[in-house]
């Protein structure tokens, strides 16, 4: 029961699309990344998934839309809905994702940046 800073969480590691664990809240998980470019189509059927911009700009892309996510703020991914985060012009984007433990991260797709193991720090 001690505060989580962060900037000092993001600052422990520079692997980009590998999530860190900082927290578990009853049968979630909080997680921080960095992410650069463009990651992978993917959906979890059963689970949401929300993601907080804390610097940078998130390009949420869905199939019909992108939706443009700034610093401070949040968007939910509906349990099966198709999705695809990006970064624009290089930039690398810090965010924090809170999401069930039982989430596989890039759902039922198995690509090169999927990870399933992710650091607690």
């Amino acid at each position: 029961m001690k505060p989580i800073n962060l900037k000092q969480k993001h600052a422990e590691f520079s692997a980009q699309w590998h999530p860190h664990q900082i927290a578990i809240v009853d049968d979630m998980q909080v997680l921080l990344a960095k992410i650069q470019g463009e990651f992978v189509w993917h959906a979890h059927e059963n689970e949401d998934e929300l993601f907080q911009v804390i610097k940078g700009t998130l390009y949420m892309q869905f199939r019909d839309r992108t939706e443009v996510v700034n610093e401070g703020e949040i968007i939910v991914v509906p349990k099966g809905v198709e999705h695809n985060p990006k970064t624009k012009n290089g930039e690398e984007v810090q965010v924090l994702l809170f999401e069930k433990l039982s989430t596989a991260h890039t759902g039922n797709v198995q690509h090169e940046k999927t990870q399933t193991h992710y650091p607690k720090i």
